[in-house]
């Protein structure tokens, strides 16, 4: 049964080929990005390299812990994958805080599922499992949001017990309670 896990190097082979299908225009997915001046992203060729694909690993569960030092854009998240074994199907972050950026585009929780892995409730699975996860960071109800043209994502949202608030610069912005009364 596939469920929400932190990062973790067994899904090695798995999480390379999931950044294949996503292609280059998307790596954003993979999570493999810089959070401190320190560092470069993370390219596929590195992430190849066990020792580097450890190294991402590492550093992508640190964005969760309030005392790792991020770049002035970044808030702290707690980055999950989606994964069924050693099956990577997605990945999921809950943002710990909302920037004014954030409250208007990004909201507290993104997802996103491989394309081999697309409409089989997926999703719908993260996004709900996230919720008490959300819960226990104190963020309660979570801002997500999507695209306007998104009818897949808006169906997840919807689905766990998304209220939309209204539509700024092209995002739907839904408020998903993460207690049950």
């Amino acid at each position: 049964m596939p469920t929400l896990i932190e990062p973790t190097v067994a899904v090695h082979r798995s999480f390379l080929a999931a950044w294949d299908e996503f292609g280059p225009e998307d790596e954003r997915w993979m999570g493999a990005r810089a959070i401190s001046g320190d560092e470069e992203e993370w390219s596929r060729e590195q992430a190849e390299d066990p020792t580097e694909f450890a190294r991402m690993v590492e550093l992508i569960r640190s964005e969760a812990d309030p005392a790792t030092e991020l770049r002035p854009d970044l808030v702290h998240q707690t980055v999950l994958w989606f994964v069924d074994g050693e099956e990577w199907l997605g990945r999921l972050s809950i943002r710990h805080d909302l920037t004014p950026v954030l409250t208007e585009l990004g909201g507290h929780i993104t997802y996103g599922v491989r394309p081999s892995a697309r409409r089989h409730g997926h999703g719908t699975r993260m996004l709900t499992q996230s919720l008490p996860i959300a819960a226990g960071l104190g963020i309660d109800p979570v801002l997500v949001t999507c695209d306007l043209d998104n009818v897949g994502s808006r169906k997840v949202i919807q689905a766990a017990g998304g209220e939309l608030e209204d539509e700024r610069h092209g995002k739907l912005r839904f408020w998903v309670p993460t207690h049950v009364a």
